[in-house]
Order: structure tokens, then sequence, then C-alpha cells
């Protein structure tokens, strides 16, 4: 599996964009959570199980459910 990167862009599989702010845990069961922030409409945040991040999904020409983005500074 691979290592989430924090403060990085990840794109969702059916398009959308999302900043990962950081990884938690549930209080109840210490299950590890990413913590990430939707870069569009009100920039809500969203919590989803760790593990759950990389799902294999293939679809729309993605083989996860979130992929890391490189975005290459204009200057």
């Amino acid at each position: 599996m691979e290592e989430i990167k924090l403060k990085r862009v990840y794109k969702h599989y059916k398009g959308d964009m999302y900043l990962v702010e950081d990884i938690g845990y549930n209080s109840e069961t210490n299950e590890k959570m990413v913590i990430y922030r939707s870069l569009y409409g009100d920039g809500k945040l969203w919590i989803r199980p760790y593990d759950m991040f990389f799902d294999e999904v293939n679809k729309n020409g993605q083989k996860y459910r979130f992929e890391l983005q490189e975005i290459k500074s204009k200057r």
C-alpha cells in the first residue's frame, strides 16, 4: 500500500480534487483515517478509512480510488 502524502492533492476516480489534510484515528476502534478537504464547492472536510483510500477501482482510467496529482508551478 502506498504511503499517503499530507498537504498534497489527490484526484478521486470520479474526477474531483481533494487536499489531504492529515491522518487521524477513530476514538472507539483506533482505526487509521484520512482527513481530506474538497477543492470545490464549500471545501467540505471528509474522513475515510486509510485502507479504503487506495482501494482499487479501475474506473475512468484510474486504478485507485484516489491518486496523487503532481502539480507543477508555472514559474
